[in-house]
């Protein structure tokens, strides 16, 4: 074949690729961050798999190690070289890789405070790492041994029902981690050997369950330690206080004290007050905007419509964004999100639908009693879900979910609730600035939304500064934002409740993204820098990260290695 000939072969075969697959290979802005990125992804999966053993101290060891040698290949990029969005992987794979090592020192300092519950760790760890690769086993002497250690968790267990010792929460949860961690060790080396060595299934079957069981009772009755429930009956999680609360604004390059974001918090409920009174008035209740809410609750719809009216809602969400040119929207998105019914027991930590690929909708069942279900019925009424349907699915959850699998992929390590809780939260902010609400209901059901999420930060500070108590977050919702009752418990008990160790930030993630977001929008839209369109496929396109690095790309931010937060976002 000639030159010329083989020449427009290649330019045909390139030009019949995918416009879509084209633009995905250009959205990689380099490749030495982003392959460094990829590749401690795929090296801590491999770890997790192996280290199975939650709590072990080889565990821990080995990821630390994990997260000091990606520190030093770090290192070794010259970070002035890079380019903008490179920079920015920088600054945030090196915050990741610190912070992961603070947490696993957390962990072991609190493993520590329990450690003397369980002097047979070191044993049972290195039970586990020789079946690791398949030493031969004494199968009378594991026996003995698990028999005897039976014994001492049977005697350790007695002793920790008769001790008065006082333990936090998160002792007691850690104590259960290191005992799931006990189970999973053994249960690794039973299974390995029973039934492929007939000694060792002669001789180790009763020993090992009967071991197994009394781990499970050691961790009934560290659990018996908590305290009991209050009269909704959440068992509260712990305050982490304030100077976690700082350092975790910081990793989330929130430069404002826990002080200053509930004065944000504040001024935006007054807003919000004020805007209600306004829509109360339309609807001739005056200034009891209390029964203005109640009135707007009971517009819900009859049993088994409420999918017909999740969609109407979405199709006039859809048709509001494609009529004012917002953002792009691919067809497979359009075309790809789905419906299901939330479980009767999940709504009793969700009491609202959910979004994602699919819809998740909250809506009583035959199960619920008649409270229950009216209780549902008015808390997702159709004014209330039109500030969130577009939330769940598409501009908000359901796109990012679409556009976070296609573009610039490897920043799944960035992921916060900022980014994700934010940009949906932000298309609240802006679709009641175009006037999306049309009707007073409209606006009582949007506002309502929007008051939700100043509490939000109003609660879970109160609660985390250690003043206020779940049952008080509870009746500020009821009394302030107009909640349900049982709703507003569901709202508690999924984030206060103990178990729930993580993510203090979450609640507060939302007006906040979505304020920062609304930021950048004043910014670069309203200055015609750029126009909605750009401006919305550019950060959907950037994925997940702090919004303060998204700011830093859009409009070419000065960044340093030792990059510290400074962006003061809040316009009043």
């Amino acid at each position: 074949m000639s030159m010329k000939k083989t020449l427009i072969s290649v330019l045909f075969v390139i030009s019949a690729i995918p416009v879509i697959g084209r633009q995905e290979l250009s959205a990689v802005p380099c490749q030495e961050v982003p392959h460094l990125i990829q590749q401690f992804a795929a090296d801590r999966r491999a770890i997790n798999r192996f280290y199975v053993v939650a709590m072990s101290p080889e565990r821990r060891a080995r990821l630390v190690a994990l997260y000091n040698d990606y520190l030093k290949s770090l290192a070794q990029l010259d970070f002035d070289a890079l380019n903008q969005e490179c920079k920015v992987d920088y600054i945030l794979f090196q915050r990741n890789l610190n912070e992961y090592l603070r947490f696993a020192q957390k962990e072991e300092d609190e493993f520590t405070k329990v450690s003397t519950w369980f002097p047979f760790a070191d044993s049972v760890y290195a039970m586990e790492k020789t079946r690791r690769r398949g030493a031969s086993v004494d199968a009378k002497r594991v026996a003995l041994y698990w028999n005897n250690l039976t014994k001492e968790v049977k005697q350790l267990s007695s002793q920790l029902v008769e001790s008065d010792a006082r333990f936090t929460t998160g002792e007691i949860l850690t104590a259960k981690q290191a005992i799931a961690g006990f189970r999973t060790a053994l249960t690794n080396v039973y299974e390995f050997y029973n039934g492929y060595d007939p000694s060792f299934t002669w001789w180790a079957e009763r020993p090992f369950k009967q071991l197994d069981s009394m781990f499970n009772r050691f961790s009934v009755q560290f659990e018996s330690k908590l305290p009991p429930p209050d009269s909704n009956g959440i068992v509260s999680r712990e305050p982490v206080g304030r100077d976690e609360l700082v350092k975790l604004f910081t990793y989330e390059m929130i430069p404002y004290t826990p002080e200053e974001i509930y004065e944000i918090a504040e001024k935006e409920m007054a807003w919000c007050d004020q805007e209600l009174i306004k829509a109360s008035r339309e609807l001739g209740f005056g200034d009891d905007w209390k029964k203005a809410n109640e009135y707007v609750k009971d517009q819900y719809v009859d049993p088994g419509k409420q999918p017909e009216a999740i969609l109407r809602l979405y199709n006039e969400s859809i048709d509001f964004l494609k009529a004012h040119d917002l953002i792009t929207i691919p067809p497979l998105a359009e075309e790809t999100w789905g419906m299901i019914m939330m479980t009767p027991d999940r709504q009793r930590y969700t009491a609202f639908f959910t979004g994602g690929w699919e819809i998740s909708i909250s809506y009583p069942t035959n199960t619920m009693d008649i409270d229950q279900r009216l209780m549902s019925m008015r808390g997702n009424n159709p004014h209330f879900s039109r500030a969130t349907v577009h939330h769940e699915l598409i501009p908000g959850h359901n796109l990012q979910y679409f556009m976070r699998d296609r573009y610039r992929t490897y920043r799944a390590e960035f992921s916060t609730p900022f980014w994700m809780e934010g940009w949906a939260l932000y298309w609240e902010l802006l679709l009641w600035d175009l006037k999306f609400p049309q009707t007073p209901e409209d606006k009582i059901g949007m506002l309502f939304w929007r008051r939700h999420r100043c509490a939000r930060i109003i609660f879970s500070l109160n609660f985390h500064l250690g003043k206020w108590t779940p049952q008080q977050c509870i009746d500020y919702l009821v009394d302030h934002v107009g909640h349900e009752r049982a709703n507003a418990e569901s709202e508690i008990r999924g984030p206060l409740s103990a178990g729930t160790r993580g993510a203090p930030l979450y609640q507060i993630a939302y007006l906040l993204g979505g304020i920062q977001m609304m930021h950048m929008k004043n910014e670069l839209v309203d200055s015609g820098q750029l126009n909605y369109r750009d401006f919305h496929d550019r950060i959907i396109k950037l994925n997940a990260m702090p919004m303060e690095m998204i700011r830093a790309i859009l409009t070419d931010q000065p960044l340093a290695k030792e990059f510290r937060t400074n962006w003061r976002f809040y316009d009043e």
